[in-house]
């Protein structure tokens, strides 16, 4: 046998035995284990690949007026400056998200805000599929809005009652934010019927520590069984960023909206003719009440349902159709998610007892006072309250064409914000402003635009 033969046949064992010893001293890699101490290991991860397909980015395209000068306005000097006649337009994009909540008509549910006056508003599903997507209709006052999307193998998120939620549910807030693509991020719920924090006009929002961020807008909300449980809408902090406290719209809240708005394009909101204030600890000493729970009437609109409903200033409402009232805003966002016509039953501590009443909402047009009961420069307009908090004020629901109003300019759904340098809120409060004058300076708010109007 040649030398290098018996070479190998020599080593070939020991190499066997040395390897052997160098794989059991090494570390093992291997991948996590699914149990531990005989326990499955928690992950949220099978309940997101089901939730997160109805998630969807938006992004938006929006042709917006670029500034200039108030002299390039007259055609001479554009003229003189061979600046072109036509207004010169500038592109404008925001990116958002938003949630299908229904696979076969292709409805998916959004803020207001990711939208707004958009031209172009195009859809990423979790698998990269982009759409064009049409406006079904908007609510401004609660930022909620509805989009359509081509049917196209879709997947629809289902939807919990947000009523069951409690503090310190866990939730998980699944969106877009700062346009990085579909992100998840794990809290809890921090507080519910959050309000009064001048966000929206109508205000019940779900608080929580789940990091929301721009871009977050429209997102889902979501609880552990992977059920949607609010619209990620906003967040508070100075930065623009997440500190920890973060806001969604309640599910139970936004699809009442959505329903109007898929059947009408709008939220037709109406009124019960009341201004509430919340029951303080000194006022319910005053009234003799133990239970600070409530909202106290301050005023009652002449004409109005409440008004029928003999409902009188310093009356206290407790319950809304068998629903406990905590506050003023409780009040008001109760009101906000009721259609005119329906008929509301209102448990009220009315000089120490409790009674009930009943009243129908009606639309605000309905509580309108012919113009000539103001100023008589508003002969030929009807004035009724607004509903619309952002602007607040007194609308013109109706004008004759032969009026002064007309001629000057008015028209319907122009909304008068002061009235001879006063705040106008109220009917009651233009009437005060225009008491003593015979003219009216008049702020007007159309729209996006603010103008004055000087009758007289």
């Amino acid at each position: 046998m040649p030398p290098v033969n018996m070479f190998f046949k020599i080593v070939k064992p020991f190499n066997l035995i040395f390897l052997g010893l160098l794989a059991f001293s090494l570390p093992v890699f291997s991948a996590l284990p699914d149990y531990a101490e005989g326990r499955p290991l928690p992950s949220l991860a099978p309940m997101l690949e089901r939730v997160v397909p109805a998630v969807v980015n938006i992004s938006t395209r929006t042709e917006i007026k670029a500034q200039e000068h108030p002299l390039m306005r007259d055609p001479f000097f554009r003229h003189f400056f061979q600046k072109p006649n036509q207004q010169r337009r500038q592109p404008s994009q925001s990116l958002g998200s938003g949630v299908i909540i229904d696979r076969e008509n292709g409805y998916v549910l959004t803020n207001n805000h990711v939208i707004d006056k958009a031209d172009e508003i195009l859809v990423t599903l979790h698998d990269g599929r982009q759409l064009n997507a049409t406006l079904v209709g908007t609510d401004p006052e609660a930022d909620v809005a509805v989009i359509r999307i081509p049917v196209q193998n879709l997947t629809e998120l289902p939807v919990a009652d947000s009523s069951r939620l409690r503090v310190g549910d866990f939730v998980v807030a699944i969106g877009n934010p700062f346009g990085l693509g579909q992100t998840v991020t794990s809290g809890i719920v921090s507080a519910l019927g959050r309000s009064g924090l001048g966000i929206e006009g109508y205000e019940d929002f779900i608080q929580t520590d789940a990091s929301i961020n721009p871009g977050n807008s429209g997102g889902a909300l979501v609880n552990l069984k992977g059920e949607l449980v609010g619209i990620n809408t906003a967040i508070l902090a100075p930065s623009g960023g997440n500190v920890g406290i973060g806001f969604a719209i309640p599910t139970n809240m936004a699809f009442h909206l959505m329903k109007s708005l898929i059947e009408y394009g709008e939220v037709r909101r109406g009124l019960l003719g009341v201004t509430v204030q919340d029951l303080t600890a000194e006022l319910a000493r005053a009234f003799k009440l133990e239970n600070r729970a409530g909202a106290v009437i301050s005023r009652v609109q002449s004409e109005s349902p409440a008004e029928r409903a003999r409902l009188e200033p310093g009356d206290i409402i407790v319950a809304l159709n068998g629903r406990t009232v905590k506050n003023s805003a409780g009040i008001r966002n109760a009101i906000g998610m009721l259609q005119v016509g329906d008929q509301i039953e209102l448990t009220v501590i009315h000089r120490g007892k409790k009674v009930f009443r009943t009243a129908r909402i009606a639309k605000p047009e309905m509580l309108g006072v012919d113009g000539t009961r103001i100023h008589p420069t508003l002969a030929g307009a009807v004035l009724s309250a607004t509903t619309r908090r952002q602007i607040g004020g007194v609308l013109f629901s109706e004008i004759e064409q032969s009026s002064y109003s007309w001629g000057v300019g008015l028209r319907p759904g122009d909304i008068i914000v002061k009235a001879n340098n006063q705040r106008t809120q109220t009917l009651e409060e233009l009437a005060l402003a225009a008491r003593n004058g015979r003219s009216l300076l008049l702020m007007i708010q159309r729209e996006d635009e603010a103008f004055l109007v000087h009758l007289r």
